[in-house]
């Protein structure tokens, strides 16, 4: 037997008012915006592992590669820290 599936139509609290809907339509735009913030950062921090361990890789590296890594490395940390200061702000 099978059973039967039902739609079931969900009906949140609708807004007061136009500026209430903008109200919350701002909110959640700067709640995803801080989400997409977050993954650059947490990108961020994974690219500068994955450089740090180029740069320190020896000579299986290119001399080349290691510099541009090590470069990367210090760079998205200096970017990282900004991210996060800029964010704290606000």
């Amino acid at each position: 037997m099978s059973a039967s599936l039902h739609v079931v139509a969900a009906s949140p609290a609708a807004p007061a008012s136009l500026s209430e809907r903008v109200r919350q339509l701002q909110a959640e735009a700067r709640s995803l915006a801080r989400e997409h913030v977050d993954l650059l950062e947490a990108n961020l921090l994974a690219m500068q592992r994955i450089a740090d361990e180029i740069a320190q890789g020896g000579e299986a590296y290119p001399p080349g590669v290691r510099d541009i890594a090590r470069r990367l490395s210090e760079d998205s940390a200096a970017r990282g820290r900004t991210l996060e200061a800029i964010m704290a702000r606000r």
